[in-house]
């Protein structure tokens, strides 16, 4: 397999987490998660960079961050949700490798992120569940840009990792 990274992009609640770890296991590679990275370089959660610099700063954080990833190889790479809106970033992951979105209904997405409370964008939403809708319509078009689109709701984490692994393996044929 080529050593270029797989970076996945979805929703919150997608499982870009739970399948980055999975995936990076099989594949032998390191695993970063964005907001996890972002949380170490700040000291600070989630929720505490959008409440001290609003949406707007932490994106500009995250875009920061993403941006130390380039020339990186044999990473998975999860995202934060809204890390495909800046263009920037969505060329930096084709750069990277490959990218992977990680599709669920909102009704998925709902029932598995209902009891999170480090979502900002929807903790204090009046309907979570509309606020997921209003997120994705906003956003699809930027996930639907990856080089593999996945169903992720009636499959285990394990299945979505083998699924991709197949995927992967048949665009690294001459790649490396």
């Amino acid at each position: 397999m080529s050593q270029r990274c797989v970076t996945l992009v979805g929703p919150m609640g997608s499982g870009k987490t739970a399948v980055g770890k999975a995936l990076a296991e099989i594949l032998g590679y390191d695993f970063v998660d964005t907001d996890a990275l972002i949380c170490k370089r700040t000291g600070k959660s989630i929720p505490t960079l959008f409440e001290e610099f609003g949406e707007t700063g932490f994106r500009a954080l995250e875009s920061e961050t993403i941006g130390t990833l380039a020339g990186s190889l044999s990473l998975v790479i999860a995202t934060g949700g809204g890390a495909v809106i800046d263009p920037q970033n969505r060329q930096r992951f084709r750069d990277l490798g490959y990218t992977v979105y990680l599709k669920a209904s909102p009704r998925e997405l709902y029932q598995r992120i209902k009891n999170d409370t480090n979502r900002p964008l929807i903790a204090k939403a009046e309907d979570p569940r509309k606020e997921i809708e209003h997120l994705l319509q906003g956003r699809e078009h930027f996930y639907r840009e990856a080089d593999i689109v996945v169903e992720t709701e009636d499959l285990s984490v394990p299945e979505v990792a083998d699924f991709l692994l197949d995927e992967l393996a048949k665009r690294t044929v001459g790649d490396g």
